[in-house]
């Protein structure tokens, strides 16, 4: 294993850690890292349920705490280290922000767009281009299906008490 490859691990675990924060507060559990120069330079989690504002992503969050701390909104030197492939929301930040690569850990079959649906850092017509590679990692992938599958199940618990309640109430008002 290359240097490179042990320093974007490293980043990644980071990244990962910041992930697990949001788990515990009930947010989809994503985490971000800027790195400029090898140097941490912001950390993020998702804390849009928390905050209530759909913007709140990690990577958004990331960056706005990178931009402030290096007071530019260009981060052309930097490197966003994520545990989950970005959305295009977050995709559209991270060129505006003109980050010069993206290292994520988990595919986002549903809503990625840098491997799956759009593959927009691959788009020619676009004017940044932004290099990004993909070290999978399963921690980052176990961590969000064991969140889904956490909310089914009590998606699923609500409705079976639901549905007890409303039966059992309707029993009641029949026999009244």
């Amino acid at each position: 294993m290359g240097k490179k490859l042990k320093n974007d691990k490293y980043f990644l675990d980071l990244a990962y850690k910041e992930a697990e924060k949001a788990y515990k507060k009930g947010e989809v559990p994503v985490g971000a890292v800027v790195v400029c120069n090898g140097k941490v330079i912001s950390k993020a989690h998702n804390l849009r349920q928390t905050k209530k504002n759909p913007l709140y992503h990690a990577e958004i969050l990331a960056i706005q705490k990178a931009s402030k701390k290096l007071k530019s909104w260009r981060l052309d030197d930097c490197i966003l280290y994520i545990t989950l492939e970005p959305c295009l929301m977050c995709a559209g930040v991270i060129m505006q922000s003109r980050i010069k690569k993206v290292i994520f850990s988990a595919e986002d079959k549903k809503a990625g767009v840098v491997l799956n649906n759009f593959k927009v850092f691959d788009e020619k017509n676009l004017p940044f281009k932004i290099e990004y590679s993909f070290i999978s990692d399963e921690k980052a992938i176990n961590i969000l299906k064991n969140f889904f599958k956490e909310k089914r199940n009590e998606k699923n618990n609500n409705i079976d008490n639901d549905i007890n309640t409303i039966f059992y109430t309707s029993k009641r008002d029949k026999k009244s």
